[in-house]
């Protein structure tokens, strides 16, 4: 596993010095953060709630910015590139049906929608901005004919979608912004709309030492808590080394029934 990925932990008072000391400029932007959650965090007690405000709040400034808390373009579709080539490269293809969890403006989902087959893409989001995005991304690539689903959620239940939907579901830079409950309100889920055969990508922050937040947008887990979380839903998660080498500050797990892999094994 790669070492550069390992976050530290963020939340202590020597921490946040240093990297003040080294990062004088980045002080005034966090103090408005801080001022932001403390305020969204007297409004908002459900965090689904919250962090809606968090992404109305970021996207009023720029949807690129809301989505990977970087205005750059060039960035924004860059990310996006790395995320589609990934999967492909590990058995995404045009007939599979894909649900994309946390959508955001389509920063990876335009290029899921014109690879796969017309109407196989079901993007989510909690946010109805970031949505309106989404729409404006859809035209903008001139994607309207693939038919594309975009739904608004307020939770990660699926209980919209019917059983055994989905051969691919993906969550990018989802669960490195949501706290547990949140993440086993998902994995609970995970298992009835995913077909057999059919896997689950998503991202994390990673950390080996203390499990923590950071202004209630960043949270860090160690592996083996989302994997023993998986389990117990019964599913069994994967950790993909591969996606170390590629040039981004989280890490990957892929989620598949567990009892598939049973059969897989032979005694």
């Amino acid at each position: 596993m790669g070492a550069t990925r390992l976050s530290r932990y963020r939340k202590s008072l020597a921490h946040q010095v240093t990297y003040a000391l080294r990062n004088p400029k980045k002080v005034p932007p966090y103090a408005r953060r801080a001022a932001r959650d403390a305020w969204l965090r007297l409004r908002y007690r459900d965090h689904i709630a919250y962090y809606r405000a968090v992404m109305a709040s970021d996207a009023a400034r720029s949807t690129e910015a809301a989505v990977g808390h970087n205005p750059s373009r060039e960035r924004w579709a860059k990310l996006g590139r790395m995320q589609f080539d990934y999967l492909v490269g590990h058995g995404l293809k045009p007939q599979h049906r894909m649900l994309e969890i946390g959508c955001g403006n389509l920063r990876a989902g335009r290029l899921f929608i014109d690879y796969l087959e017309s109407g196989n893409y079901y993007g989510i989001d909690i946010s109805p901005d970031i949505l309106i995005a989404a729409q404006d991304t859809l035209v903008r690539e001139g994607l309207q004919d693939k038919l594309p689903h975009l739904t608004l959620t307020d939770d990660l239940t699926f209980a919209f979608l019917p059983d055994a939907s989905f051969d691919v579901m993906h969550a990018h830079s989802v669960f490195s912004h949501s706290p547990p409950d949140v993440i086993e309100q998902c994995l609970a889920n995970v298992g009835r709309v995913l077909a057999p055969g059919g896997w689950f990508d998503f991202t994390f922050d990673r950390t080996e030492g203390r499990e923590h937040q950071v202004l209630h947008e960043d949270f860090y887990y160690r592996t083996e808590t989302l994997v023993q979380l998986a389990a117990k839903h019964g599913l069994s998660a994967q950790f993909m080394d591969d996606w170390e080498k590629l040039p981004h500050g989280q890490s990957k797990l892929r989620v598949t029934h567990m009892s598939e892999v049973a059969r897989t094994v032979k005694p």
